[in-house]
């Protein structure tokens, strides 16, 4: 089976108790290589510079192209504190193409603003099953690059399935989070799934589903987000068994 991703990758400075170290990153290489262990061939449709290191994704035969920019890779600053970060865009690579692709899935899955709406409607036009990750769509940097969420009006028609935190769910609809997860629903998604840090909602038709992760010590949270969603996304187009992908997905992520 074929997975597509739409993600930039990313080289990201992480700190965490004073300490910085950096690393690649990115939904691109999280969802790319969790879809890899699966068994997934995957055609990654993203943007890179000459600072990032590609052979990465040649060793793990992550398929890509035309992705190479003259622009240095999307970058950015993130300090950690237990389950919470704060972010700061340090770099901001071209946006992805589309021409199309004959797999199975498709994960949108944008960290900055690199899929337009234009590339967004070709996507869903040509998808069998949509996974949409919103986060980049909603993302915004104020006049210190530093992150933060704002209200936006996506078309989420054609959208198989949603994962949002209370956070993103708030700039697309209103409500609590049952209210959320319905508003999310009305708009066309089948599956809504809703994280809050170690408790997981999933709202399919009119049942909600849910399931808390075990208490351990957090120590660095970034990409768990991604790999949730391509556990998700992978699980369903093998099983077609929502409550199975849900268990599944949440079992990896604690992992």
């Amino acid at each position: 089976m074929k997975l597509a991703v739409f993600s930039h990758c990313a080289v990201d400075t992480i700190t965490i108790d004073d300490n910085n170290y950096e690393q690649i990153g990115g939904a691109a290489c999280y969802c790319g290589i969790t879809a890899r262990q699966f068994n997934f061939d995957v055609d990654l449709y993203t943007k890179f510079g000459p600072d990032f290191p590609k052979q990465y994704l040649i060793q793990n035969k992550i398929n890509f192209t035309n992705s190479e920019s003259e622009k240095n890779t999307t970058k950015f600053a993130i300090s950690i504190n237990g389950a919470d970060r704060t972010l700061k865009l340090e770099n901001e690579c071209d946006p992805i193409d589309y021409s199309g692709t004959s797999a199975d899935g498709h994960m949108v899955s944008p960290i900055y603003h690199e899929i337009s709406d234009d590339v967004f409607k070709k996507i869903k036009n040509d998808s069998n099953f949509l996974f949409v990750d919103p986060q980049g769509f909603l993302r915004r940097k104020d006049s210190q690059n530093n992150v933060t969420l704002d209200k936006t009006n996506l078309d989420l028609s054609n959208v198989n399935a949603i994962k949002v935190n209370p956070e993103e769910a708030q700039q697309i609809v209103q409500g609590t989070h049952d209210e959320m997860m319905l508003a999310l629903q009305k708009k066309g998604v089948e599956y809504v799934l809703l994280t809050d840090k170690t408790n997981v909602s999933l709202l399919v038709k009119d049942k909600v589903y849910s399931i808390t992760l075990p208490n351990k010590e957090i120590h660095d949270t970034t990409g768990i987000g991604d790999i949730f969603c391509a556990t998700f996304c992978c699980t369903m187009l093998k099983e077609k068994d929502f409550l199975w992908a849900l268990c599944f997905a949440g079992g990896a992520a604690q992992a």
